[in-house]
């Protein structure tokens, strides 16, 4: 036992007894491909075979100040799902198959028990998302994060055929835009969320607690609800309808990130009315009296993903996505312009 490192808070043997009570999560995960166990150094992972031209699609994201509601809860089952969403809806856009993910949990104090729940929840989001969670740090830092406290950041790869990537430049006027609706914020605008309800004060946790009229659940659960995973509907989506471009609405909402999925002569136009806006997206701009515009450069105001396919394909998406047991609206077009994205 190390008991100098010990007495200057790093416990060596706590971080054995993580590793042990996280691997029946982690090998739940693993597919065909995977060599070998964790454990070693480095995550091994063989390419599928079949492909023509194969391109290898990554993204890296974390989970952000959403991390706060999971500290005030008390509960870290979930917060793993987040990290892995957050980082494979992204790769997904390119039409991208998740092959492994990596996640990197920086904490104050191990607790080995702590630390394999939230391993939990990367693993259930691995799961979902039809990755091998082959590997990943925990560090234990005192004195740099509070001892309740950690950080949670992963790294997807992907694989996808050359010739049948999807990009801005497939997009064209006409176009139908289809919205597949979220779960809820997802993860992101947190710091806003936590300003508006007042959770950065004592009685954060109390307030927590609180049942707003305007939501079927405590406003903790609701904060807490994990991000959507779109992988397995969006790939299906792509295999049996074929679809333009498509964009994943995380951080900057429909403002920042439709546009990112059409050329610059391109724009969207979004036709408020045409889905379901949550009801704690409601409740977020009235508290908080936040303009409308703001909500929309800020939330995900109830749709994950924007995909734009031919206008003859547009019902047939909705029926897919639909049969994937998801909710899916025809929320808008793509004409000539260059506003980026307009929304009336």
């Amino acid at each position: 036992m190390n008991n100098s490192y010990k007495a200057a808070g790093v416990d060596v043997e706590a971080g054995y007894e993580a590793v042990r009570l996280m691997k029946e999560h982690v090998q739940k995960t693993f597919t065909e491909g995977v060599i070998g166990s964790i454990g070693g150094f480095g995550g091994l992972f063989e390419l599928p075979q079949g492909y023509k031209k194969p391109v290898l699609v990554s993204g890296t994201d974390g989970v952000g100040t959403k991390l706060k509601i999971a500290f005030l809860m008390d509960k870290h089952d979930t917060i793993g799902q987040d990290c892995v969403a957050m980082c494979v809806n992204d790769i997904v856009c390119s039409g991208a198959k998740p092959l492994i993910f990596l996640d990197y949990l920086a904490v104050g104090k191990n607790y080995p028990e702590k630390i394999a729940n939230i391993v939990k929840g990367v693993a259930d989001g691995c799961i979902l998302a039809g990755a091998s969670l082959v590997g990943g740090e925990t560090a234990e830092m005192p004195g740099f994060y509070p001892v309740d406290e950690y950080d949670l950041a992963g790294f997807a790869v992907g694989i996808a055929e050359k010739d049948e990537m999807t990009d801005a430049s497939r997009a064209k006027a006409g176009d139908v835009l289809v919205g597949i609706a979220s779960s809820g914020i997802h993860s992101n605008g947190y710091s806003l969320v936590r300003k508006v309800f007042n959770l950065g004060g004592e009685n954060a946790k109390e307030l927590l607690k609180e049942r707003p009229a305007e939501l079927d659940k405590t406003l903790g659960e609701e904060l807490l609800t994990p991000t959507k995973i779109y992988v397995k509907v969006l790939l299906d989506l792509i295999d049996k309808v074929g679809i333009n471009t498509v964009s994943h609405i995380t951080g900057g909402g429909f403002i920042e990130n439709i546009p990112r999925m059409l050329p610059d002569n391109l724009q969207a136009n979004i036709n408020k009315g045409t889905w379901d806006i949550l009801p704690i997206f409601n409740l977020i701009q009235k508290r908080g009296n936040i303009a409308e515009r703001d909500m929309y450069n800020t939330f995900n105001m109830g749709i994950g993903m924007v995909v734009a396919v031919d206008k003859e394909k547009a019902q047939k998406a909705v029926e897919c996505i639909q049969a994937n047991g998801e909710k899916a609206y025809i929320i808008g077009t793509v004409e000539k312009g260059s506003e980026g994205v307009a929304i009336s």
